[in-house]
């Protein structure tokens, strides 16, 4: 059974940081890509940033570049986001997700592989 469980959310003031980490196990960990997608109150998903922990390769979404970091660890079978330079329109709920590739993280495309989510919150 796949298995993504999040931590480390919570709230913060504009121009702080936050580090979310995606506990994984159930399935082989290179095999997926794995990264985060976002809600908003009255918006659809949106992906976020994805690594593939095969070859590191990575996507941002172009409004989190330069300030979002991700990286995995294949011993812990976890995936990390750091996220830098906060502002309040990056609140959300945030979900770990392991699809099949990076292209998915663009949005768009179904697959099945989902956490439960955990809030991050920024205040002004």
């Amino acid at each position: 059974e796949v298995q993504l469980v999040e931590s480390g959310g919570g709230s913060v003031q504009a121009g702080g940081s936050l580090t979310l980490s995606c506990a994984t196990s159930g399935f082989p960990f290179e095999d997926y890509a794995i990264g985060w997608f976002r809600q908003a109150p009255g918006e659809e998903r949106e992906g976020v940033s994805c690594i593939n922990p095969f070859d590191d390769d990575t996507y941002y979404a172009d409004s989190v570049q330069g300030r979002f970091t991700i990286t995995s660890d294949t011993a812990k079978s976890t995936v990390y986001l750091q996220m830098d330079s906060l502002k309040p329109e990056d609140s959300g709920i945030y979900y770990c997700v392991a699809p099949p590739s990076l292209v998915y993280c663009t949005g768009g495309y179904y697959f099945a592989n989902w956490g439960q989510g955990t809030q991050v919150t920024v205040s002004s």
